[in-house]
């Protein structure tokens, strides 16, 4: 309840925004409005007045025949009631000439209305079609016998609704990709907690039954006791590696970038890792090959993950290609493996936080590396066969002055 009050708080608030009455002005500019525009829309205000209630019955009896329109209607007749009322005053200040911030707040709230009810925006560009049509209609039987006022009259009175549309439009459009983003943001945190609660159960558990034995035990030898301790340190350590990898995830600092030697910045990576004898590797970075523009600490990082997920790949062994080519501006780095591969299915989610085709893992790695290579201006593609290994392939921009 209190989420609701507080939104609608929210909505009010930026339905009185003056900001949205400067926009509702420039609109007006840009299609070239008036006062005399406005005049001659109040002048008829009284001739089409008793015309608006049958105008109001047809738009609603229409609305029946239409079942995706028609189901946002869940009050029955008396809710169809209140908004031909409704709708009534609405048409009513559209020609009462006065275009002031009460008026564009009220077309502000028509939008943001329809998003809360779920009516589709092309249900409100219809209905607005249908109203023009209607009070066309009506002005030309008003002013059958002053062409000359009818034509200046429809067509201040054509493009007052053709603003009261893009205004209305603009709430939608407005309010609408605000709520996405509410959705999104709490999918995120709920994937980040289930990420997290999968990763540190495990460790969790088994320091539980540790602690358990630790404490239940009769007579444990100190060998045993040693290895339940180190058990506990282990599990420790997994859990302090999941929260640095989302601390590092979630503040990744602002890339200081440099020129930067690419054979030593990749060649001190394959030497940290320390891949296991029966993976073989090949490093090629010719002498030729221009510095990049990177953070050097960061792109480690990048690349560290890369030659990991290769390694992971091939629990049996294989062979690790890593080749530099420079050309245009920008230097690209091919990370090849002979590993199990990636399915197809899997392809475009592999970057994405929390994705993990790991058993234990979790799924930072590849989302980690791309926002380093987004911060370094860079980019990460990958091609990949079930069976026959996977490619990496990371551009990196070219230093000024590079040879």
């Amino acid at each position: 309840m209190l989420t609701r009050l507080i939104f609608r708080y929210d909505a009010q608030q930026l339905m009185n925004d003056p900001q949205h009455v400067r926009r509702y002005q420039e609109l007006q500019c840009y299609v070239g409005w008036t006062d005399d525009d406005a005049a001659r829309v109040a002048s008829v205000g009284a001739l089409l007045d008793p015309h608006l209630p049958p105008l109001v019955d047809d738009f609603y009896a229409e609305i029946s025949r239409h079942p995706d329109a028609q189901k946002v209607i869940t009050g029955g007749e008396a809710q169809v009631a209140r908004l031909k009322t409704t709708l009534v005053a609405w048409l009513q200040q559209l020609l009462s000439g006065e275009y002031d911030a009460d008026y564009v707040g009220r077309r502000w709230r028509v939008g943001y209305r329809h998003v809360e009810i779920g009516l589709n925006q092309v249900y409100t560009n219809a209905a607005l079609s249908r109203l023009r049509r209607g009070l066309n209609a009506v002005l030309g039987e008003c002013l059958q016998d002053d062409p000359a006022r009818l034509t200046a009259v429809r067509q201040s009175l054509m493009t007052l609704i053709d603003l009261d549309l893009a205004i209305i439009e603009d709430a939608y459009q407005t309010e609408y990709t605000a709520r996405q983003q509410r959705i999104e943001r709490l999918a995120t945190i709920g994937q980040v907690a289930g990420g997290v609660a999968h990763e540190l159960r495990n460790p969790l558990n088994v320091v539980k039954t540790s602690v358990y034995y630790l404490l239940n035990a009769r007579q444990a030898n100190p060998e045993k006791l040693k290895d339940h301790l180190q058990r506990i340190g282990r599990q420790v350590e997994v859990a302090d590696d999941v929260i640095s990898a989302l601390s590092d995830f979630a503040k990744l600092p602002v890339a200081e970038q440099r020129p930067t030697d690419l054979a030593a910045c990749i060649g001190g990576v394959l030497k940290a890792e320390a891949l296991p004898s029966n993976i073989a590797t090949n490093l090629s970075c010719p002498a030729t090959l221009p510095r990049v523009l990177v953070d050097d600490k960061q792109v480690r990082i990048a690349f560290g993950n890369l030659i990991r997920n290769a390694r992971d790949a091939m629990p049996d062994g294989g062979r690790l290609d890593i080749q530099a080519t420079g050309a245009d501006g920008h230097v690209d780095i091919a990370v090849s493996d002979t590993g199990v591969g990636i399915p197809a299915e899997h392809l475009r989610q592999i970057m994405e936080p929390f994705f993990s085709t790991k058993a234990r893992g979790i799924g930072l790695g590849l989302a980690l590396t791309r926002a380093i290579l987004d911060k370094n201006k860079g980019s990460l593609r990958v091609t990949s066969e079930v069976g026959k290994g996977s490619t990496f392939v990371v551009r990196l921009v070219s230093a000024p002055g590079s040879p």
